[in-house]
């Protein structure tokens, strides 16, 4: 049974007016290691069950390994040669952290979870801390939403971690705008000589034009596609050209294999839902491309369906990974046939004998140093803000890195749509004058796709 006592005593002046204790679950260190320094002037309580958990994440190759050796060792460096009850200071301006032993099933848990599991030794805790602290807000932060549901139902504050949350997914950046009603004069401007108008004499109701921005410009049946150039101040109109034997259907791929092929560009982000041609366009601008570059490199996360490791399949590595790589396969073959008349299919299969064109996993990668590399990581929205960012700073001269993704089929079991790395690149690069992002909005897989992704 809940104690309304505590939940009347939590939401008292006095209390909420106090810096908070903030419960951490594993989960959120091992999304990112600095968590600790973003609470401002707050506490921190780590249960002992947290440590036990990342002890088995500290030995491999994934960020999640990386996460919680970095955690374990600013720990350390943090506490000295011991850790009192007060624990220690997290630095100037900061709170202080300290580790909770635990210690038996609190009253409000020993009746109603029966099981002996690691979430339910944390939510223990951090019900000890919450009858501990009479004055001061005691909160679980967890990106297990289960987790976090049996808090609540147990009287206990319980809240996501959002340090890396975008605000909202309506004010997400989407690389696109739609002007209409511009004089008819103006349109045909796009259409004289190079098909580019200088901002300042521009006659467009565009207010703050971002960096390689994209616009549709219409007036009645005229219209023109057309992009912001940030170095030269001026707006360019773009084409449907066919690149490697795809032709953009639509104006938002227009826009898209307009920023793949710009050597101005370097960092490109392509979103949109199943068969909208995000993997497919990436693809083939990288393969007219490909002198360009030393090689192309597609990659993808392992994200486990069903929470089984690829282990659990069978066969050698080569056949475990087989089916998380067979979608990149896959848009090959439709490139394949569409230069079926010419030796550009042909030419594909050399690429991936001489390893010129290369598949693999994202872990693979790490470690690798990216030189002239058209760099393609599909499945984006399946990668922490870390990893990201750990992919974009082994970027070496020459190198473009492109990232793919729907922000609306997550597989990770603890992002969302707000809080995976992708919709946090795209937050965080608008306006920057190497990069691009298109939201591609229809699907061009079939009329059958389309119908099922809008009505299913």
């Amino acid at each position: 049974m809940i104690d309304q006592a505590s939940l009347l005593e939590y939401s008292s002046p006095a209390r909420i007016s106090n810096p908070k204790v903030f419960v951490l679950d594993t989960n959120v260190i091992l999304h990112d290691a600095g968590c600790i320094h973003k609470f401002e002037e707050n506490d921190i309580a780590i249960p002992m069950t947290v440590l036990e958990e990342l002890d088995r994440f500290k030995k491999g190759n994934d960020d999640i390994h990386f996460q919680a050796r970095q955690f374990l060792r600013t720990l350390d460096d943090l506490t000295g040669d011991v850790l009192s009850s007060a624990g220690a200071s997290l630095g100037p301006g900061l709170g202080r952290i300290r580790v909770i032993l635990g210690g038996p099933a609190h009253s409000r848990l020993k009746d109603v979870l029966t099981q002996d599991v690691p979430d339910h030794r944390i939510l223990n805790s951090a019900l000890e801390v919450l009858d501990q602290e009479t004055r001061r807000p005691v909160i679980l932060i967890t990106k297990d939403t289960n987790l976090r549901m049996k808090a609540k139902a147990v009287g206990l504050v319980a809240q996501d971690y959002s340090n890396d949350k975008v605000e909202s997914f309506d004010k997400l950046y989407t690389g696109k705008r739609l002007i209409e009603g511009v004089d008819s004069a103006e349109v045909d401007r796009f259409y004289t000589g190079s098909g580019t108008v200088p901002a300042a004499d521009a006659q467009l109701p565009i207010e703050l034009p971002l960096a390689h921005e994209n616009f549709i410009i219409r007036n009645g049946s005229k219209s023109v596609l057309a992009t912001y150039d940030p170095t030269n101040q001026s707006y360019h109109r773009v084409e449907k050209h066919t690149t490697y034997g795809i032709t953009p259907r639509n104006a938002e791929q227009a826009f898209a294999i307009r920023a793949l092929l710009s050597d101005d560009i370097k960092l490109v982000t392509l979103a949109g839902k199943a068969g909208s041609g995000k993997t497919l366009l990436a693809l083939a601008a990288a393969l007219e491309q490909r002198q360009n570059y030393r090689q192309i490199l597609l990659a993808r996360p392992i994200v486990p369906l069903s929470n089984r490791d690829i282990g659990y399949l069978p066969g050698d590595v080569s056949a475990k990974l087989d089916p998380y790589m067979q979608p990149l396969f896959d848009n090959l073959t439709v490139i394949r046939h569409e230069n079926r008349q010419s030796d550009a299919g042909d030419k594909i299969q050399e690429l991936l004998e001489t390893k010129k064109l290369e598949i693999t996993p994202l872990a693979y990668i790490r470690g690798r140093s990216l030189q002239r590399i058209f760099f393609i990581v599909d499945e984006a929205q399946n990668l922490t803000p870390h990893e990201i960012k750990t992919i974009i700073t082994r970027a070496g001269e020459g190198t473009k890195i492109v990232f793919t993704g729907d922000i609306h089929q997550i597989d990770h079991p603890y992002l969302d749509a707000l809080s995976n790395g992708f919709s946090y690149l795209i937050n965080r690069m608008v306006g920057q004058p190497l990069y691009a992002h298109i939201t591609l909005e229809k699907g061009e897989r079939s009329a059958l796709a389309e119908l099922a992704s809008d009505l299913l």
